[in-house]
């Protein structure tokens, strides 16, 4: 299986499955001398964590992070970052009704037309569990943005046809992690609550949208003409599971725009250039302009439903499944820290770069 490595020079490479013995991975090209605890790393992967609200599913794993190398006393040191974080709460006989049938919108048909057999217990490598290697990778890269003043911030702002219509300087973000769904608006949180009770009552699920912010950005990160920030930034989050769509600053709601409404102006402020609005997302040409980055990325309601659905088996022989076991109505509070990983990880792989190249000796002229 190839596609499991991100970055060019901050790198993370993954491995495991929902029902293995753990799942991992191996982080290359951290700088040394960067504050890195397990405490740090495990606050981040708690917020990702199954059973953490009545909200979230009942799976309880504890998801303990195990650091097996290329961290002392504290700090990195440079070399490869070994990490493992054991699988230790899995029921895969609630499985047992998938091992041939195909379940609707999800991998099982794609994953065995592509290999020839897949893991049915809980999707196996397609499942969301492997996104904790994400989040202790990306824990690592808030810690080497943090050294340089930069914030990677996100939070839910839609679920279903419930919709966060504050604009963001009227938020407290500070507010987000008070939220068992992470909302950092009291009212809507409260409607959102409201509509995961009932769709768990109908046996359904739901989607809706993540945004995101990143703020303290230098200008000057982004590589045209194939690896503009923006760009690595929308491949990031489409690799998220679940995810079908990433758009960034004005995003499709500034196509209604005229161009001359939708130009961000240059202005000085206190001896710096900055523009009056940011409909570029803190993005142009590819390369950061020293505003915020602002994204949105949306979910699709999760696939599996407490419903009797109909669908096929290997055989092509038509056939009813429904849904067992434990889990979410909703990806929406667990993918917070998971779309922040992945901005983390595509910021701090761009500064790196960026740093690099600035660095370079300069070819004489002569």
């Amino acid at each position: 299986m190839a596609g499991n490595t991100f970055g060019n020079i901050f790198r993370v490479s993954t491995f495991g499955e929902s029902h293995g013995k753990a799942v991992g991975g191996v982080i290359d090209g951290c700088p040394p001398e960067v504050e890195i605890t397990e405490a740090d790393i495990q606050k981040e992967l708690n917020r990702r964590r199954p059973g953490q609200s009545r909200y979230t599913t009942p799976r309880d794993e504890k998801d303990r992070v195990q650091l097996l190398s290329g961290v002392f006393e504290g700090k990195s040191t440079g070399t490869p970052i070994g990490f493992l974080v054991e699988n230790q709460n899995q029921k895969s006989k609630d499985y047992n009704h998938l091992k041939d049938n195909y379940r609707p919108s999800h991998a099982d048909y794609t994953y065995e037309k592509k290999y020839g057999l897949r893991d049915h217990r809980g999707g196996g490598r397609a499942s969301a569990r492997e996104t904790i290697s994400r989040v202790v990778a990306g824990a690592i890269a808030k810690a080497i943005l943090k050294q340089h003043g930069i914030q990677v911030r996100a939070w839910v702002s839609a679920m279903g046809s419930v919709q966060l219509t504050k604009d963001l300087n009227q938020l407290d973000l500070n507010q987000t992690e008070n939220s068992l769904i992470r909302c950092p608006d009291p009212e809507t949180e409260e409607t959102m609550k409201k509509l995961i009770e009932q769709t768990a009552q109908d046996g359904d699920t739901l989607g809706g949208v993540v945004s995101c912010l990143a703020s303290g950005l230098p200008s000057g990160l982004g590589e045209p003409v194939f690896d503009k920030l923006h760009a690595d930034l929308g491949k990031a989050m489409l690799s998220i599971n679940a995810v079908k769509g990433f758009e960034y600053g004005s995003g499709f709601a500034g196509t209604q725009m005229k161009g001359s409404e939708h130009n961000d102006r240059f202005t000085e402020k206190d001896g710096e250039i900055i523009t009056e609005t940011n409909h570029s997302g803190g993005i142009q040409g590819g390369i950061s302009n020293g505003q915020d980055i602002f994204m949105r990325v949306a979910f699709k309601p999760i696939a599996t439903v407490m419903k009797t659905q109909q669908t096929v088996n290997r055989k092509g022989q038509a056939v009813k499944i429904e849904g067992k076991g434990r889990h979410d109505v909703t990806v929406l509070p667990r993918a917070v820290p998971i779309v922040e990983a992945m901005a983390a990880l595509t910021l701090v792989d761009h500064y790196l770069r960026d740093l690099h190249y600035n660095h370079q000796p300069q070819k004489s002229s002569s």
